[in-house]
């Protein structure tokens, strides 16, 4: 594991997309730019390794989500993933949620976030860091 790899992970798949607000905005690094969810619940999005990572630690800031379940995979598809974390998130008014999500040490090749609930139709995801 490096941290070049955790730092290199990309969005792969996302259940809905916006063009002026696509998947790839989660892992850009900023935090001004998003992914947007089209409303109804689940929703998810994948993102892959470029090599197989050792993680301890979850950092999300997103807007509006309720409840989050975090799967790993580590085969070289995004297949038989398994369930790590399922996390309820505080509803704050106007501003971004940021919710660290420790993990006990887990290897994986892919990371499924998939998003339960909302405090409204739509989500968003600004930043996910992984450590």
């Amino acid at each position: 594991m490096t941290h070049t790899a955790l730092s290199s992970a990309q969005v792969v798949l996302a259940s809905s997309g916006d063009e002026n607000h696509p998947p790839e905005n989660i892992s850009d690094g900023n935090t001004e730019t998003f992914w947007i969810s089209t409303g109804m619940f689940p929703q998810e999005f994948i993102m892959r390794f470029p090599e197989e990572v050792t993680i301890s630690a979850l950092t999300m800031h997103s807007y509006n989500v309720k409840s989050c379940r975090i799967e790993r995979s580590t085969s070289e598809e995004a297949e038989k993933f398994e369930a790590v974390e399922e996390k309820e998130f505080e509803h704050t008014d106007g501003h971004l949620q940021t919710n660290d999500i420790s993990v006990p040490g887990i290897s994986a090749t892919h990371l499924r976030f998939v998003i339960l609930s909302g405090y409204d139709h739509f989500v968003s995801i600004h930043k996910v860091s992984v450590q």
